[in-house]
């Protein structure tokens, strides 16, 4: 494939943009990437994780907040991309769930479970969630799903 921009050359960059659901591609080689400003050859998760985190929140709204373990900042914390401690997960805690909540979908991890050992491990997770939704359909008044739920989670008690 040859560049986009000159058209001589093998196209060794593919940048794709989707703003407002449309979706565009560019193929460039690696001289026309240098001359755009957003290309960075050293491009690195952390730098991509603190971007977003700067782009949700800004760094004028955390500036207080620090790690009680070892006193990282916020700010800090936004230049490394980088956590200082294990302790730093919790004090930003608040500020990160809702980004990573929405990055992948959910604020808890999930994981992958073997087919062959990971049969009772699959059932309780089901009945974890199962006693999620039950509980939502008795706040909402609704007793006949409640039911339905209360017994498919008695059913798969059993196979435990």
């Amino acid at each position: 494939m040859l560049c986009n921009e000159c058209g001589k050359n093998k196209a060794t960059v593919h940048v794709t943009k989707i703003i407002n659901g449309q979706k565009t591609e560019t193929h460039l080689c690696e001289e026309c990437a240098k001359k755009y400003s957003t290309f960075n050859p050293s491009f690195s998760m952390e730098s991509f994780f603190a971007g977003l985190l700067n782009d949700a929140f800004g760094t004028d709204m955390l500036e207080g907040i620090g790690c009680n373990s070892c006193g990282m900042t916020y700010d800090e914390f936004t230049h490394l991309g980088k956590f200082g401690c294990s302790e730093c997960y919790d004090s930003f805690k608040n500020r990160l769930m809702p980004v990573i909540k929405n990055i992948q979908g959910y604020d808890t991890h999930t994981g992958k479970v073997p087919k062959k050992t990971g049969g009772k491990i699959k059932i309780k997770r089901d009945i974890e969630n199962l006693r999620h939704e039950l509980k939502s359909a008795v706040e909402k008044e609704e007793y006949e799903n409640a039911a339905k739920l209360r017994d498919k989670i008695r059913e798969m008690e059993k196979e435990l």
